[in-house]
């Protein structure tokens, strides 16, 4: 679908656009006031919504307990992008409503304010620090699936599971003593991934293996480093797959300082 075309191409040009605006808030950032009041503060991630689907909902408290030291924890509701596959009318999803989908997310970080490259006390400036965090995906979709051996509907349910550890590298800005921008920019990891798949429909070793193709193909363009997890072939079969690779994350989370 071009819709979901256009998103993936927004997603991968996305880190680009964030250190573009890093760029420019940093010199608006230079003439903001100087405030050390606030110790706490609450934030919105709005990266997800625009990666995952508005469905996406995550929000954060940061918390000052010394000088240029700080904790965070982000928790809220996650889900998989909307899965709508044309595959040359083999796949067809059946209806954009017609699927059950929960999950969540949970990540924490204790995060260094780095006192010599600041020109402002913390919150404000450049951090860096350990990070972990957790997903949890699942989804039921119906599917109708036409081929030269099979007409009719099927059902597939995947459950994603991803624990990543790893250190990150950030900047936040504090504008109007009350408001933060805080740009995650680096945060490399390692990620540990859990794949459990089922198929709700008896398909001839053919068919299924072209069902699995194709929605293999498909979530390789939604999830961000799935192709470089699941390797060819690896998805085209009902069970589970656990893994170890590189991880990554970039977000850009809007706060209230109080």
């Amino acid at each position: 679908m071009k819709s979901n075309r256009n998103k993936t191409q927004f997603s991968n040009f996305l880190p680009g656009c964030i250190l573009l605006l890093v760029f420019l808030l940093t010199m608006v950032d230079s003439h903001a006031q100087k405030d050390t009041s606030y110790n706490n503060t609450v934030r919105f991630n709005i990266t997800n919504p625009l990666i995952f689907g508005s469905q996406s909902l995550i929000f954060g408290y940061e918390r000052m307990i010394r000088d240029y030291q700080s904790f965070s924890i982000n928790l809220g509701a996650a889900s998989f992008p909307a899965l709508v596959y044309d595959g040359g009318d083999t796949i067809l999803l059946l209806n954009r409503r017609d699927y059950k989908d929960r999950g969540f997310h949970i990540s924490g970080d204790y995060r260094f304010y780095l006192r010599s490259e600041n020109k402002y006390p913390a919150p404000r400036g450049i951090y860096l620090g350990p990070y972990y965090s957790y997903n949890f995906f699942k989804r039921t979709n119906n599917w109708s699936l036409n081929t030269d051996n099979y007409q009719g509907d099927i059902q597939t349910d995947i459950i994603l599971n991803i624990h990543t550890f790893g250190a990150q590298l950030g900047y936040q800005f504090v504008f109007w003593k009350r408001l933060s921008v805080d740009f995650l920019l680096m945060g490399p990891g390692i990620g540990f991934y859990g794949l459990n798949t089922r198929i709700g429909t008896d398909l001839s070793q053919e068919d299924e293996q072209l069902f699995f193709d194709a929605l293999n193909d498909y979530l390789s363009t939604k999830i961000p480093g799935y192709d470089r997890v699941i390797e060819a072939g690896e998805f085209r079969k009902t069970g589970s797959i656990k893994t170890t690779t590189v991880g990554f994350r970039y977000m850009v989370l809007v706060g209230f300082r109080f």
